[in-house]
């Protein structure tokens, strides 16, 4: 009977132990959100159209708020060398634009993302932004 009363011991004391493990690691500690990052804008698309079938071509997006890492969307489609692999400056990006993209006629939206930041330790961080659109012609 005694040992039985001294496992009931033991157990409350390790149990006690793991909850004061538990607080102590920070794990009581609240999280901090994302914060908003740099909303970048366009104001400029060059060249702003293109003929369907044509060859790949580059595109130099001129606006505001671009991150060194940000992200060129075409027609939905983050585009491979966007950001600082082909060129980036704080208001221009560019990116080349494969045919296959334009391949039909119409009209395509274009934007631009900067990806967002991780936290620390205790969250915080930014959220990734996204320009609104502006629109592409493919005649």
């Amino acid at each position: 009977m005694k040992a039985l009363q001294n496992m009931k011991t033991v157990k409350t004391v390790l149990l006690a132990a793991g909850i004061a493990m538990t607080l102590a690691c920070g794990y009581s500690h609240s999280m901090t959100p994302a914060s908003a990052g740099n909303m970048p804008t366009i104001s400029n698309l060059s060249p702003n159209s293109a003929a369907h079938g044509d060859a790949s071509f580059p595109l130099t997006i001129t606006g505001t708020n671009f991150n060194s890492n940000a992200v060129i969307n075409f027609n939905g489609t983050a585009m491979s060398g966007s950001g600082p692999v082909t060129g980036f400056s704080g208001t221009e990006v560019r990116a080349m634009i494969p045919a296959s993209a334009i391949m039909n006629a119409g009209t395509v939206q274009v934007t631009v993302t900067n990806p967002g930041t991780p936290g620390g330790v205790y969250g915080g961080g930014t959220t990734a932004e996204t320009s609104a659109p502006m629109t592409f012609t493919i005649n």
